[in-house]
């Protein structure tokens, strides 16, 4: 799955262009090399799904993590703009990322088909992320005024 791909999953979670993600889909599929990739990047359960925040403010609904097999890692929410960074899995158990200048570093605390813990290292603190797979079709839920 590449940046298109990406941004086109993006887009059907928003609910735009769900029909333009069924032929781009069937003819990732049908490319000999392409099939290859894909096998490869299925055995890591971290790749090319759409990551919801479990744990998230009620206020701040939505956030959602992307971690592409090319390196790129798309984060959006319901409440801010999506973000393009690059990422790297450091190990087995252990993923970093480029966040405004800044490297994120995590430990995989968990990870399942469905579910991701990630404990995020800041600084002296360490933060716990909970995440389950979405589920499509996926509408943010109405912000609170």
């Amino acid at each position: 799955m590449d940046t298109k791909a990406a941004i086109l999953a993006l887009m059907s979670v928003w609910g735009v262009g769900t029909c333009a993600t069924l032929p781009a889909s069937a003819q990732d599929a049908e490319a000999p090399e392409d099939a290859t990739d894909e096998a490869g990047e299925n055995e890591n359960p971290l790749l090319n799904k759409v990551w919801i925040r479990a744990d998230a403010d009620a206020a701040l609904p939505g956030p959602m993590q992307i971690f592409l097999g090319d390196g790129t890692l798309v984060s959006d929410s319901c409440w801010e703009t999506y973000r393009l960074s690059k990422w790297q899995q450091v190990s087995e158990s252990a993923i970093s990322w480029d966040e405004d200048g800044m490297t994120i570093n995590a430990d995989i605390a968990s990870i399942s088909a469905t579910e991701l813990v990630l404990n995020l290292k800041l600084g002296s603190d360490v933060q716990e992320q909970r995440y389950t797979t979405a589920t499509v079709p996926y509408v943010c839920p109405d912000m609170v005024k």
